[in-house]
């Protein structure tokens, strides 16, 4: 009894040591050929802007950030960067406005220290500079927004809107929006929220099929590799779960899967059912009302890890390549 009990033990072990290798195969030495990202605190020059010398402070912004500022008046403020004397005068409006004085005191406040978002946005980009060092990399911009916007992605800029992440009980969020979007409006989500993004746009969706297969497992690469490049994030943060919602996705992970095959769904082209799958919704309602949403990203995201546990010769490069999606379905031998 005694030896079978040791054999169970030396197994286990042997399986966990495994599973380690496993899911730290794309592992590197990140302070080899680092990346450093500087975030440029376009927020911090917004929001120190004194009201009686608006002029002369908006002036100074096109000056200091020439490829920014206009951006971010076109996206945020909605008028031409040409017309300065409207813009100076909605960034008067906002930087006056009683509540967005006070957003903007919290934002001073929660976001004077950012090394740690720093750290975090310089080890992705070191992956991604590692594995695809074809993509450009953009700047990082802080900014806000006014409740507006979360993200600004263009080719030479990536930019976030910091007063989005105050913390998923700041008060003035509860009016704001829906509490299941809320949940993922803190620090911790800010930069794999950004990562994420950059993946999204960098990698598009590959496949003329148009499937809920073929969108799941396409977000499913997507996550895989936002998880690599994030290896210290939790999954929660990555995909913006709950640790309630991401026991619930565990635990019910075989239900879904069954639930799934069994309602002719994975083959489906219908795109109003493929977007109940992978929009951020409650609740994935082709499933059930206590689920989490977007429950076919992270079905697809299981997909992909167990094809790439069971295909240990492709590489990070052939998989984000692959859109033959019946193929790394049947490949990746899932059985949940």
């Amino acid at each position: 009894m005694m030896k079978k009990i040791i054999f169970l033990l030396l197994f286990l072990c042997s399986f966990s040591l495994f599973s380690c290798r496993e899911s730290n195969r794309f592992k590197i030495n990140v302070n080899k050929s680092r990346v450093n990202v500087d975030i440029k605190r376009f927020d911090k020059d917004l929001i120190s802007i004194a009201p009686s010398d608006i002029n002369e402070g908006v002036k100074e912004l096109y000056n200091k950030y020439p490829d920014f500022f206009p951006l971010y008046v076109e996206s945020i403020l909605s008028v031409p960067p040409s017309d300065t004397t409207r813009v100076t005068e909605l960034i008067d409006s906002f930087l006056t406005d009683s509540v967005f004085q006070r957003v903007n005191n919290d934002v001073q406040s929660k976001y004077d220290d950012i090394g740690d978002i720093e750290k975090s946005i310089s080890t992705a980009y070191t992956y991604i500079h590692h594995y695809f060092p074809q993509i450009h990399l953009p700047e990082v911009y802080f900014f806000v927004s006014g409740f507006n916007l979360s993200i600004m992605m263009e080719d030479e800029i990536a930019g976030m809107g910091v007063d989005m992440y105050l913390g998923s009980d700041y008060p003035l969020y509860q009016d704001l929006t829906y509490r299941y979007m809320v949940n993922s409006m803190k620090r911790d989500n800010l930069a794999p929220d950004l990562i994420s993004a950059l993946l999204f746009s960098t990698f598009r969706m590959d496949s003329g099929e148009g499937r809920l297969l073929d969108n799941m497992l396409y977000r499913g690469k997507v996550m895989y590799l936002l998880s690599v490049c994030m290896p210290d994030e939790k999954p929660g943060n990555l995909i913006g779960y709950t640790p309630e919602q991401i026991k619930w996705s565990e635990s019910n992970e075989r239900k879904v899967w069954a639930s799934i095959i069994d309602q002719k769904h994975l083959f489906s082209t219908d795109s109003f059912l493929i977007r109940k799958y992978v929009i951020d919704a409650p609740f994935t309602s082709p499933i059930s009302q206590e689920s989490p949403g977007r429950l076919g990203t992270w079905m697809g995201w299981q997909i992909i890890k167990s094809y790439m546990q069971n295909n240990k010769n492709v590489t990070l490069q052939e998989l984000m390549k692959e859109n033959d999606y019946q193929k790394v379905l049947e490949e990746s031998g899932y059985r949940p």
